[in-house]
């Protein structure tokens, strides 16, 4: 059985090995936006991805509510790697045909 030992710098100690977690970010609504335009989706496509109504994401953009955290926590993984739409496509675009 392996000690795991948590003390109050987020970090777990394990078998002679160290992690440390970074802190959740607390996101502004200018932030928010910010991350879901530069992966050039609309607020119901963010939502979809995030797992969330278009309505939530709708008040974390105007300030009303904030996001939890793990909401945040994965706006925090959008803007440090903006592929990871690609790499988890979990939101899919179709190509439409017009006639």
């Amino acid at each position: 059985v392996v000690d795991e030992v948590k003390n109050k710098k987020n970090s777990l100690k394990r078998d002679y090995l160290s992690v440390e977690i970074e802190p959740i970010k607390e996101y502004l609504p200018l932030e928010i936006k910010r991350i879901r335009e530069s992966l050039n989706l609309s607020q119901q496509l963010f939502a979809y991805y995030l797992g969330v109504s278009k309505k939530t994401v709708e008040a974390w953009e105007y300030g009303k509510n904030k996001p939890s955290g793990c909401s945040s926590r994965l706006l925090q993984m959008l803007e440090q790697n903006k592929n990871i739409i690609n790499e988890y496509p979990f939101v899919k675009t179709k190509k439409t045909i017009k006639y």
